[in-house]
């Protein structure tokens, strides 16, 4: 599913127009982007939870040229999906 059926779903279960939907899609992607870069978590009840991890500095391999290289840390988003929604897909 992309982003405009996303939209078509969202604006079908809702009753929406398609540019309601839309607008409601970005306003939610908008809020949680921002909430993740201030370096909060956002927990929806029985969805699940959005938050960032920071993974430190590691050694790697180069696989063109087989030479060791190391790999910077740096911050990643992560979602752990909440106890209805993994009973919902088993």
């Amino acid at each position: 599913m992309n982003k405009a059926d996303l939209i078509n779903a969202v604006a079908q279960h809702a009753g929406l127009t398609k540019v309601d939907a839309k607008k409601a899609i970005d306003a939610f992607v908008a809020s949680v982007t921002e909430a993740l870069k201030n370096g909060d978590k956002v927990a929806l009840v029985g969805f699940g939870t959005f938050m960032v991890s920071e993974r430190g500095e590691r050694t790697g391999i180069n696989p063109a040229t087989k030479e060791t290289i190391t790999i910077a840390a740096k911050k990643v988003a992560k979602f752990k999906a909440g106890a209805e929604l993994a009973e919902a897909i088993k």
